[in-house]
């Protein structure tokens, strides 16, 4: 069980553009431990927060990366049973909208706008629900730099695209707590906190700007976003027998070509986007053809479904 998990977590972490190793050697476990807390959580609450909004894109999108981890994860906790909500706001509600109206399940949706009073809200509502979340996930999902504000790995400033979503991962001054996980690749999104600042500052691309303040219960890094989220749940299932084929039942190469089908062509989510090459609808994530993103997939599940 544990050798599957170790095993998936080397397929996750694989590099794609840049060198992640120091980032990936500081989150080594994580993803077995993030597994096992949500596996031996009696009733889980899962959610999930994603959206990386893109201003220079053609057109203005959110990137593709985070939408199709959300969604995997989306519908494989929700096909076990677990409650699950879906997390953005305004300016990625199409993108994320169009993932989770492509889910097989229905999961609760809440957008907010870019507000910080509208996020206390949220916070607020979620915590006296009759079932409050059990865990908060970030997956491809800015965070505050040291100057306050989330920026693009290129050193952009997103405030005025961004709401402050990363109040939903802090601890101090609420009155409930869930154990939170952050996804990332480039040292810039929410649980990248966790890291000794020294790393993302040395090794990534304008890393003393970007680098995340918010840190986590359980970091995840991997080489692609979406990725760490197939990690997440193919490892859920691995920990669950009694319901891994329930977790993994919409876990295919299929279904990842669907998923992002609808990303792309109804939520006008993009790829690969700077100022000087504005991204476009592609069927690709962090310049990867979606075949390759499917090969990723039927990996990750072969090697959960091991030994079942």
């Amino acid at each position: 069980m544990l050798d599957r998990i170790e095993k998936i977590e080397g397929v996750v972490t694989r590099h794609v553009r840049r060198d992640i190793s120091r980032l990936v050697a500081f989150a080594k476990g994580n993803l077995g431990r993030a597994a096992q807390s949500i596996s031996t959580t009696s009733t889980p609450h899962i959610c999930i927060v994603s959206g990386f909004f893109i201003r220079f894109a053609n057109p203005p999108s959110p990137e593709t990366d985070g939408l199709i981890g959300t969604a995997h994860m989306a519908a494989g906790f929700a096909a076990a049973g677990f409650k699950v909500t879906v997390i953005t706001d305004a300016p990625c509600a199409k993108a994320v909208w169009a993932v989770v109206d492509a889910l097989p399940h229905k999961v609760d949706l809440e957008i907010v706008s870019v507000d910080e009073a509208a996020v206390r809200r949220l916070r607020h509502h979620l915590e006296q629900l009759p079932t409050p979340p059990t865990h908060m996930i970030a997956i491809e999902r800015v965070s505050p730099s040291s100057d306050g504000k989330p920026h693009r790995e290129h050193g952009w400033d997103m405030s005025s695209d961004t709401a402050p979503l990363h109040l939903l991962f802090e601890e101090k001054g609420w009155e409930r707590r869930w154990i939170t996980i952050g996804i990332g690749d480039g040292g810039n999104e929410i649980g990248m906190g966790s890291l000794p600042p020294d790393i993302v500052a040395t090794d990534i691309p304008n890393g003393p700007l970007i680098a995340a303040q918010t840190p986590c219960d359980y970091l995840i890094v991997a080489g692609v976003s979406n990725w760490g989220g197939y990690g997440l749940l193919a490892a859920v299932a691995c920990l669950r027998n009694d319901i891994s084929s329930r977790l993994l039942g919409c876990f295919t190469g299929e279904k990842e070509r669907e998923f992002l089908t609808a990303a792309v062509t109804v939520g006008q989510a993009i790829d690969d986007s700077r100022v000087d090459r504005p991204g476009s609808l592609q069927m690709s994530v962090d310049r990867l053809p979606v075949e390759q993103h499917v090969e990723v997939v039927e990996r990750i599940r072969a090697l959960s479904l091991m030994y079942v």
